[in-house]
């Protein structure tokens, strides 16, 4: 079971572990802080931003390490939908959210399901543009970038010349959201900055 931990709550969380399971003992293995309690459940701390850790195996150490990078980008893409934001640490810099119009499928055959599917790619393309070209504007030099939405849409998004050097720049989980909304950015940028935590009871 893996979930995410804001950094500020990591001592409650691993204050309830340790009631639910018992005394936990702390370590680090291959690059996360590890605990193992009484009853022989564990849990791994994996930092944000792909970064591995290796620090003492303590708490204090861990959130330490857990701080969010000077310069990072958020790049949320669904049909229809986009968000981008560039951060200094936990501060949104300049951010952007659009929707496009993609119209859904339709259960009518020959000729009139060819043409909605066409218009459906057409208007996807179109949103796809979209997010490349404020991507472009407010992201394209980021020095790492979260990506999440729809696997495909942000495929296209960041084949885009001017955001192929985004790609060699991924970090962090691929964040699995709705359609791109202010407030789906906003828990995007915290869901980043979280731990991951990946749990095994005993």
């Amino acid at each position: 079971m893996s979930v995410l931990v804001p950094v500020a709550r990591l001592p409650r969380w691993l204050e309830n572990f340790s009631t639910r399971h018992g005394d936990t003992v702390l370590g680090v293995a291959d690059g996360s802080l590890t605990g193992v309690a009484a009853d022989s459940s564990t849990f791994a701390a994996a930092l944000p931003f792909s970064v591995p850790f290796a620090g003492p195996p303590s708490l204090e150490a861990f959130s330490q390490a857990s701080a969010a990078p000077e310069d990072w980008a958020v790049l949320l893409v669904r049909k229809g939908g986009f968000a981008v934001a560039r951060l200094q640490g936990t501060t949104t810099v300049t951010s952007k959210v659009g929707q496009r119009h993609v119209q859904g499928r339709t259960k009518a055959g020959g000729q009139s399901q060819q043409r909605f599917a066409r218009r459906r790619d057409n208007q996807a393309r179109a949103a796809y543009e979209a997010a490349a070209d404020h991507a472009a504007r407010l992201i394209g030099d980021a020095a790492g970038v979260v990506i999440g939405g729809d696997h495909v849409a942000v495929t296209e998004v960041l084949a885009d010349a001017r955001l192929r050097v985004l790609a060699d720049r991924v970090v962090g989980d691929f964040l699995t959201v709705a359609d791109p909304r202010r407030s789906v950015l906003e828990e995007a940028v915290l869901d980043a900055c979280s731990v991951r935590m990946t749990v095994s009871n005993a």
